[in-house]
């Protein structure tokens, strides 16, 4: 009973020392405070842009096609069962688009590549094409501009032929990518397959998720799908990777020059905190107060600042973070909660560590010297 009393005593005792000496220096307090607080928003302002700035980028990166292509090593066609394999892979993180390709002869005798394709799931996997009009019926054809150049009239129906077997389609809309595309002629699936008999021999894929995400996806495919080729679009793979990679590095680089910074003024604030108390060290150390609980009162100190600053710096941190994603992006961005236990331990580890070197100080305080004013 008496030593819980004790122990309820001395941490009585230790917190109004914190408090007291918060009071009676509470300029360089605030001060501290103040470097902690701006290393904390900044933290939490470049970790909340991070997640959300990757998102949004690996969101775009969709819209920009395929990062995954499956096709067949004879040319021949797909097994029928191989999209539904494919989706249940999936997991529901990407999107499979099957692509059926033949070549074509118009009326006059001219070569084309004409694909079938599933036109709902293509505006969503290839929403950057620039279409004028989707095919919404029936025998409607998307042509690429090139293609269209070489038909005639445009909006007039022409007639495709392939292995005796003539259709006639209705282009309703012209398709321009810059890329193969422009010379090709697009149908529905049903119509393609119907008129051809030929199934897809190519399934585009866009995964969404880190790069090491989609390499294991790539990988389960490679395991399941034996006779097919299944191999990443290295464009769009390696073009993420690079903007990623360099936006991690600008924030964390900015992020360590502002925490080192914040991390001096601390250490500057906490040596001048620990010179002009050190009277007050010596009168503890005289009545006996070990090294142990002198440090300790110290290292509560920095950590007590430390886990306010960053607190106070969190919600700063959000509305910096928000106003960045309004000005630079046109979209808020939201409160990521999960980065708060991170920025309070690495706040209250700076402050940990700006106070080592008063510690060390701390200990070569001599009681005899400095109570006769040495």
């Amino acid at each position: 009973m008496k030593s819980r009393i004790l122990r309820r005593s001395r941490g009585s005792m230790f917190l109004r020392m914190l408090v007291r000496a918060a009071v009676l220096r509470r300029g360089r307090a605030i001060a501290a405070l103040l470097a902690l607080i701006v290393a904390a928003a900044t933290a939490t302002a470049m970790l909340t842009l991070y997640v959300d700035v990757q998102a949004q980028l690996r969101k775009e990166f969709r819209n920009y096609g395929a990062n995954v292509v499956i096709a067949t090593k004879d040319g021949q066609s797909l097994p029928v069962e191989i999209l539904g394999k494919v989706q249940t892979m999936l997991h529901g993180e990407g999107l499979a688009v099957p692509f059926s390709y033949v070549v074509a002869r118009t009326r006059d005798g001219q070569p084309v590549v004409v694909a079938g394709t599933d036109f709902n799931a293509v505006q969503k996997l290839d929403s950057w094409w620039s279409v004028s009009a989707w095919p919404r019926a029936p025998h409607d054809a998307l042509v690429g501009i090139r293609v269209a150049q070489l038909l005639g009239p445009q909006g007039k129906p022409f007639d495709l032929s392939f292995q005796g077997k003539t259709i006639a389609v209705t282009p309703t809309g012209t398709l321009q990518t810059g890329a193969a595309e422009d010379s090709r002629i697009y149908l529905s699936s049903p119509d393609f397959e119907s008129w051809t008999g030929v199934g897809p021999s190519t399934i585009e894929i866009a995964f969404s998720g880190s790069r090491e995400k989609i390499e294991q996806r790539i990988h389960e495919l490679q395991r399941a799908l034996p006779f097919a080729q299944v191999r990443p679009v290295r464009q769009i793979m390696e073009a993420e990777a690079v903007i990623l990679g360099k936006m991690r590095a600008t924030l964390l680089v900015t992020a360590i020059l502002i925490i080192a910074t914040a991390g001096l003024c601390v250490l500057a604030t906490l040596t001048g905190w620990v010179f002009d108390r050190r009277r007050d060290f010596a009168v503890m150390k005289a009545i006996g107060a070990s090294r142990r609980m002198i440090h300790g009162f110290l290292a509560a100190e920095a950590a007590t600042l430390g886990a306010v600053a960053a607190v106070i710096g969190f919600l700063v941190g959000i509305v910096i973070a928000s106003a960045i994603g309004r000005i630079n992006f046109h979209a808020p961005v939201p409160p990521q909660f999960g980065v708060l236990p991170v920025v309070i331990l690495g706040s209250v580890v700076v402050a940990l560590m700006a106070a080592v070197w008063p510690m060390w100080l701390l200990g070569r305080v001599q009681p005899a010297n400095i109570l006769r004013g040495e």
